[in-house]
């Protein structure tokens, strides 16, 4: 297997969940608890990548962090380097790609809070930031794990986007799914094999710990 690879694509997948956490939260906790009926509109944004092609979707990061951009411009100034063709530049694409992954199930487990915990805890004169951080995200601890266990995943088997934003460069951008489709380009069908079985475990496991929360949070918050 190409453990190079694949240490690059656990590295990449656990920055994007920890990146996902610090900004889906806060997403997800304005799309569970805002009464505004635009709100549909910000859905629709966040849920974008699940319907784009991941070609069209790395074309439009690429185009914004290049160097004639904006956002390219400005990390030329202060770094140096350049974002597209760059771990960097893949980080930022695999947030955006990854993004519905986390918001959806955090937004369906803060939506599931029973709102009269969360009333009281704001009567008793708790702000709402106290709130967030003693009431309700412990109640849906379930939901954000799942929501963080999916976006890691996602990410470990990306391709379309990190292979238009960061092409196949060994040690700098080459992903795991990249060096899968090296080694069948190459013939090499016993290491393609190898480390897509790596990949198919991880997924599976994914997967059983999905179902497993899911499980777990339909039989807790009835209860309550």
């Amino acid at each position: 297997m190409d453990w190079q690879a694949i240490w690059l694509s656990v590295r990449l997948a656990a920055a994007t969940t920890a990146i996902l956490l610090v900004v889906g939260l806060p997403i997800a906790y304005w799309l569970a608890f805002s009464p505004r009926r635009w709100k549909f509109l910000v859905e629709a944004v966040v849920s974008l990548p699940l319907v784009l092609p991941p070609t069209v979707l790395g074309l439009y990061v690429l185009l914004a962090m290049g160097p004639r951009s904006p956002l390219g411009a400005l990390y030329a100034r202060l770094t140096g380097g350049m974002l597209p063709f760059s771990f960097q530049g893949l980080l930022v694409a695999s947030v955006l790609y990854s993004l519905p992954f986390t918001v959806q199930p955090v937004t369906a487990a803060f939506g599931a809070v029973d709102r009269r915990l969360v009333e009281a805890s704001w009567c008793l004169g708790v702000s709402r930031a106290a709130t967030f951080r003693r009431v309700i995200v412990p109640l849906a601890l379930p939901g954000i794990a799942t929501g963080a266990i999916l976006s890691f995943a996602h990410t470990l088997g990306e391709f379309g986007v990190v292979l238009m934003v960061g092409g196949n460069i060994a040690g700098v951008t080459r992903t795991v799914s990249i060096s899968i489709y090296d080694q069948v380009q190459a013939l090499n069908y016993a290491s393609a094999w190898v480390t897509s079985l790596f990949l198919l475990g991880v997924s599976f496991v994914v997967l059983a710990l999905t179902y497993a929360l899911q499980r777990r949070i339909w039989t807790v918050w009835p209860a309550n």
